[in-house]
Parts: C-alpha cells; sequence; structure tokens
C-alpha cells in the first residue's frame, strides 16, 4: 500500500522540494549540536511539535514555545525563549500564526528555519462557511465575511486540522529533517511513512463518519475548522473570528440563532484552551447544548485525547454526534 496516497501527486512533490530547500541557509550547518548527539528542534506549538516528534522520534530533541495550556494567538516570547531559539538546530513554526514567534524568528538568526505555511496551500475562509473558495477561486482577495487577519493575504493557517493537508506539511518536514541531519535520512523517511499512512486512515474514519449526516452545519466559537469543514463537505459558522477570545456583536449572534434554526443545528461549540461563556450564551438564547471541538493548538488535562490523533477522533465523534444521521 502506498501510505502517501492520500496526498495528490503534484503536492506531495511540492511538498518535499519545499522541504528541502526550507531550511534557509542550512549548508554549512552541522545536524546533532547539542552534547546529547541528537538534533534540537525548537517548534512553534504543539502540531509543529507533534511532526518533530513522529518524524525525528530518537534522533531529535523537542521543545516548545508554546507550553501546554497557553493559548497560541496570545503567546509573548520571553528573553529566555528567544536564546532558546538561537541555540537550535532547527526551528519549525507556521508563518502567520503568531506574530509573536514570527517577530522572534526572524531576529534569532537561525540557520534552519522550517516555515511549514510554505509546505501547503493556504487559503482565506470567514465566519461564515457558506462562502468556500475551495477550488482556489477568489483566493486572497478578502470577500465579505472573510475575517481572519493571519497570512499576506489574511490566509487560514489551520491547516492542521485538515489531515490532507497536515500530511503536506508532514511530507515537507520530513525533507527537511532529512536534509538537516542527512546521516539519519533514511530513518526521518520511514518515520515520516508511517505518520502519512496514519493520516490516511484518519483522513478515511473523518470521510466514512460524516458522508450521511443529518445536518452539515455546526457553529463554533473559533473559526478554526474551516480545512476540515471543506474536506468534509460541512459548513462552519464561527461565533467570533479566529480570536476565540473576541466578543461577537449582536448582529452575529442574532445571525447565528436564525442559522441553528434554518439548518437543524443542534450544538454550539467550544474549545479547552478559551473560554466557553458566549458559545453557553448563545446555546442558552437558542435552546442548544454545548460540546467540545478541540483545534488541537495544545494538549492539557482537559483535552479529549492524549495527542493529535486520540483529540482528533474525539472531534470526529463530538462532530457525528451533535451533526446526527440521516
Amino acid at each position: 500500500m502506498n501510505v502517501r496516497r492520500l496526498i495528490p501527486a503534484a503536492a506531495l512533490a511540492g511538498a518535499v522540494a519545499l522541504g528541502a530547500t526550507a531550511l534557509t541557509a542550512c549548508s554549512g550547518a552541522s545536524a546533532g549540536s547539542g552534547k546529547d548527539g541528537k538534533l534540537h528542534v525548537m517548534a512553534s506549538f504543539y502540531p509543529m511539535q507533534f511532526l518533530a516528534e513522529q518524524i525525528g522520534k530518537d534522533h531529535v530533541k523537542v521543545d516548545t514555545l508554546t507550553k501546554p495550556g497557553v493559548e497560541p494567538h496570545d503567546l509573548e516570547i520571553t528573553p529566555k525563549q528567544t536564546g532558546q531559539l538561537g541555540e537550535s538546530d532547527v526551528v519549525l513554526y507556521l508563518k502567520g500564526l503568531q506574530p509573536a514567534v514570527d517577530k522572534a524568528v526572524a531576529q534569532s538568526g537561525v540557520k534552519n528555519v522550517v516555515d511549514a505555511a510554505k509546505l501547503t496551500r493556504l487559503e482565506v475562509h470567514g465566519s461564515s462557511g457558506h462562502d468556500h473558495a475551495h477550488e482556489g477561486e477568489g483566493e486572497g482577495e478578502g470577500e465579505e465575511g472573510h475575517d481572519h487577519a493571519h497570512g499576506e493575504a489574511g490566509e487560514d493557517p489551520h491547516v492542521w486540522l485538515d489531515p490532507v493537508k497536515y500530511a503536506e506539511v508532514a511530507t515537507g518536514v520530513g525533507a527537511a529533517l532529512e536534509k538537516a541531519d542527512p546521516e539519519h535520512a533514511a530513518d526521518y523517511r520511514k518515520n515520516t511513512d508511517e505518520l502519512l499512512g496514519k493520516l490516511t486512515a484518519l483522513d478515511t474514519e473523518f470521510k466514512d463518519g460524516l458522508k450521511n449526516t443529518a445536518s452539515k452545519t455546526f457553529i463554533t466559537t473559533h473559526s478554526a475548522f474551516g480545512y476540515l469543514a471543506e474536506r468534509y463537505g460541512l459548513d462552519q459558522e464561527g461565533i467570533s473570528g479566529v480570536d476565540p477570545e473576541s466578543e461577537p456583536s449582536p448582529a452575529r449572534m442574532k445571525e447565528l440563532q436564525a442559522v441553528a434554526k434554518k439548518d437543524n443545528v443542534s450544538t454550539v461549540f467550544f474549545e479547552t484552551l478559551a473560554s466557553d461563556k458566549t458559545a453557553k450564551t448563545l446555546a442558552t438564547d437558542t435552546g442548544l447544548k454545548t460540546d467540545v471541538l478541540d483545534p488541537l493548538e495544545g494538549i492539557t488535562d482537559k483535552s479529549q485525547g492524549a495527542d493529535y490523533f486520540e483529540v482528533m477522533r474525539s472531534n470526529l465523534k463530538n462532530l457525528q454526534k451533535a451533526l446526527g444521521s440521516k
């Protein structure tokens, strides 16, 4: 079985090529500069940390700038962390998600930098899921209702919530680690293939689990699920924009009440790293239930799973329960 089959051939080739070149100015760098002989990788937040750990395994030592329980969008970099950045062999981040990280990376002088945003195609998503640009038409044009403030053209950075796009990023990260540490390239390649196999299986589970739902619309406090919604034929309705702590306008709350009634929405989703106040307010006003839909920006004791795959499967179960079956 070809475990890379979930990625289109052109995207796979592009991710490998980008991963191989994503290590900026790395030709003179030596791998495993730490005393432990491992490749020291600094990841910006959990989804990047998870890739580095799954692909690097015993050959890498992975640290993260965003500690468990910290909302990534609000992260402030400490002087100590800035110093740690400069001492890393490889920095893995997603440009456009965390402004503080973008600034720190730019100023750190790190030679080996991998920007995950360059390893897949970013798209523009809005709070409402009814104006998808999945085919790329109008991409970056800033249509009305598109309120993401990330990326160079307002692109949505939450690619890890789509197993297919996350696999493209994983492929590029694997290629980058191979180039940074050629001595263990075969192991990185093997580990990448194993990870792609698991992501293929997860993609299949989501396809099968969401293809016959009674409703296609879900309401969430955090507009982080645009890629997931597009991949599996759903409509995301975000209470707020990309910032889970922002307060929605009265007009938006009224609009969502109408959406909930029209599309037979049963549940308002909130996340574990942010307040559920807004979700509960809307649920009370509309007579709906609340549940967790985790954007997987960090793992804590409150997470419905111990790692990426467990939390994603919890998300699937919660979506199935909320959307119902035909």
